[in-house]
C-alpha cells in the first residue's frame, strides 16, 4: 500500500493566465492551492508583456512551491496593430491571441500530460488547441458573480439590441439578478469585442467563480436556478473564493521600500490610516491627483497613498507598463504637499505589500479603484472602502459595494469628471471618523467572516474545489 502510494503520479494541470496582475493572481493562488491542498503538479503558463514589478514578483514567487512551475511563454509584439484610442481589453485580446500560437508547441512537450487546462476569460482561444489534445478546459471567471451572470447572457442582450447598446434603457435586467445600472457598463464591459469570448463558454467543462455563497447568494443562485440560465448549454458554477494573497505571497516586503511602508505604519495609531492605491494598471488625470491630494490633506487624515504618474489619455495607463516616475511623486503633486503632510502622511511612487498593509491595524480605510482583487483583499481583512472605479467593470463592482453597505463613493460635481477636495475631504472623514464608518467597518468585519468560514474545513468554496480536485485526480470530470 506505502509503495502504491510513493509511486503514484500526482495529476498535472496547466493554468493559463492573460497579462495583468487582476489575472495572475487569482489563478496563481489556485495553483497554490492545488498544489498545497490537494497534492497537484501544476504548470502556470505566463504570457509575457512589459508588466508592471508586481506582476514580475507575483509570478517569481510561485517558485517557492516544488511542484508549481511557471513557463514564460515568448514575448509577442503587437504595437502595429493598436492605436492611440485602443482600450485595455482590446490590447489584452490582440496579445493573447497572438501569443497562443506558441501553445501547441508548449503543450506538446509538456510532461507528465496535462490532465485539465484552466484558463481565464481573455484565454478561451485556448479552447481549440487543448482540444486537440483531448485536454479538457476550465474557466476561471476571476471577478464577481453578477459579472458571471452578465457575461453569460451578454450575448442574448447583443442580439436583443443588434450590438447597438444605445437602444437599451437605463438599466441592464440580468434575469434572476439584481439589475445593473448602464452607465456603470459602458464603455468598460458592453463592448462588442469581448463578445467571442463570451460565446465560448458553453464550451468549457466547468466555470471557476472567485466569490462565495455568502457574499453573492442571490446570484449564485439565479446562475444555478434561474429558467433563462437553465435553458442556455452551459457548464456547471464553482464559487471556491476568495482566492487572495497572503502576506506570506507578497515578497517585495522584505525591500527597503517595503520595509519604510511597514516601520512607518507600526508608528501610527491604530484605525487612523487610509490606504490609498488603484492597482497595478490604474492611474489619475494631473487634475484629479491634484484635487485628490488636496482632499487628503484637508481631511487631516493619516494615509499611505501608492501616487503613480498621472495620464491624461487612459485611466488604466500603468496596465502594461510599470507606472513608476524616476523624479518621484514630488514632480506631479501640488507643490509643497509632501512636506506639509510629512508627518501623517506617506506617498510611495512605485508599490506597495498590499496585504500587510490592509492587514495592519493602523489601517481603517482604503481608497481603491474596485478591481476585485483589491476588493476580496479589502473584505478578507475587514477594512472598508472608499470606492473610486476606473474601468472595466470596476463601477459595477463599487455599486455593489455601496449596496452592500461596506464602501462609499464619492462623486465629481455636475458634469465634471473630476471628484473635487472637498468631496474627498468629506468621504475620507466619513470613512474614517463617523457613524457611517462605523457602520462600514461593522459590516465588512461580518463579510470577513462568511469569507473564512467559506475557505475552512467544511467551508462552501472549500468543498467546491476538493470536489472538483477528488474529479481530476480520478481521472475525470463533471
Amino acid at each position: 500500500m506505502v509503495a502504491r502510494e510513493t509511486t503514484q503520479k500526482k495529476p498535472h494541470v496547466a493554468v493559463l493566465a492573460s497579462p495583468g496582475v487582476g489575472h495572475v493572481t487569482p489563478l496563481l493562488e489556485l495553483a497554490k492551492r492545488l498544489v498545497v491542498d490537494h497534492g497537484f503538479q501544476v504548470t502556470f503558463l505566463a504570457i509575457s508583456t512589459d508588466a508592471p514589478p508586481a506582476q514580475i514578483q507575483l509570478l517569481n514567487s510561485s517558485t517557492l512551491l516544488p511542484d508549481l512551475h511557471v513557463i514564460h511563454l515568448p514575448h509577442v509584439d503587437v504595437s502595429n496593430l493598436l492605436t492611440a484610442s485602443t482600450g485595455v481589453s482590446v490590447r489584452i485580446v490582440l496579445v493573447v491571441q497572438q501569443t497562443l500560437s506558441y501553445l501547441p508547441s508548449v503543450l506538446t512537450n509538456m510532461q507528465p500530460h496535462i490532465q485539465s487546462l484552466v484558463v481565464d476569460p481573455f484565454c478561451v482561444g485556448a479552447l481549440e488547441y487543448a482540444a486537440a489534445f483531448s485536454i479538457p478546459t476550465y474557466l476561471f471567471l476571476t471577478t464577481s458573480a453578477s459579472f458571471t451572470a452578465l457575461t453569460m447572457y451578454f450575448p442574448t442582450l447583443h442580439a436583443q439590441v443588434d450590438g447597438d447598446y444605445s437602444k437599451i434603457a437605463e438599466k441592464v435586467v440580468v434575469p434572476g439578478c439584481n439589475p445593473l445600472l448602464l452607465d456603470d457598463l459602458i464603455p468598460g464591459v458592453l463592448m462588442p469585442e469581448v463578445l467571442p469570448l463570451c460565446n465560448r463558454i458553453p464550451l468549457v467543462k466547468g466555470v471557476f467563480i472567485n466569490t462565495w455563497e455568502e457574499l453573492e447568494p442571490v446570484t449564485l443562485g439565479a446562475v444555478r436556478k434561474n429558467p433563462f440560465f437553465l435553458g442556455l448549454p452551459g457548464p456547471p458554477v464553482y464559487p471556491i473564493g476568495p482566492m487572495t494573497k497572503g502576506n506570506e505571497d507578497e515578497p517585495l516586503t522584505s525591500t527597503l521600500e517595503s520595509k519604510k511602508i511597514l516601520t512607518w505604519l507600526d508608528k501610527q495609531p491604530p484605525d487612523s490610516v487610509v490606504y490609498v492605491s488603484f492597482g497595478s494598471g490604474g492611474t489619475l488625470s494631473g487634475e484629479q491627483m491634484s484635487e485628490l491630494a488636496w482632499g487628503l490633506e484637508l481631511s487631516q487624515t493619516r494615509f499611505v497613498w501608492v501616487a503613480r504618474p498621472p495620464s491624461e489619455v487612459s485611466a488604466s495607463g500603468s496596465f502594461f507598463e510599470a507606472g513608476y516616475d524616476a523624479e518621484g511623486a514630488a514632480s506631479y503633486l501640488p507643490d509643497g504637499f509632501l512636506d506639509r503632510t510629512r508627518e501623517r502622511g506617506l506617498v510611495i511612487s512605485s508599490w506597495a505589500p498590499q496585504v500587510a498593509v490592509l492587514s495592519h491595524g493602523s489601517v481603517a480605510g482604503f481608497v481603491t479603484h474596485c478591481g476585485w482583487n483589491s476588493v476580496l483583499e479589502s473584505i478578507a481583512q475587514g477594512v472598508g472602502m472608499i470606492a473610486w472605479p476606473l474601468y472595466a467593470e470596476q463601477s459595477m463592482n463599487a455599486r455593489m459595494l455601496v449596496d452592500m453597505g461596506v464602501a462609499v463613493w464619492p462623486k465629481p460635481a455636475g458634469d465634471r469628471a473630476v471628484v473635487g477636495r472637498g468631496e474627498v475631504e468629506r468621504v475620507v472623514r466619513s470613512v474614517m471618523e463617523g457613524e457611517q464608518g462605523k457602520a462600514m467597518r461593522q459590516k465588512v468585519i461580518e463579510l470577513q467572516g462568511t469569507a473564512l468560514k467559506a475557505l475552512g474545513s467544511g467551508g462552501s468554496s472549500n468543498a467546491s474545489l476538493a470536489g472538483l480536485a477528488d474529479e481530476w485526480r480520478a481521472g475525470g470530470s463533471p
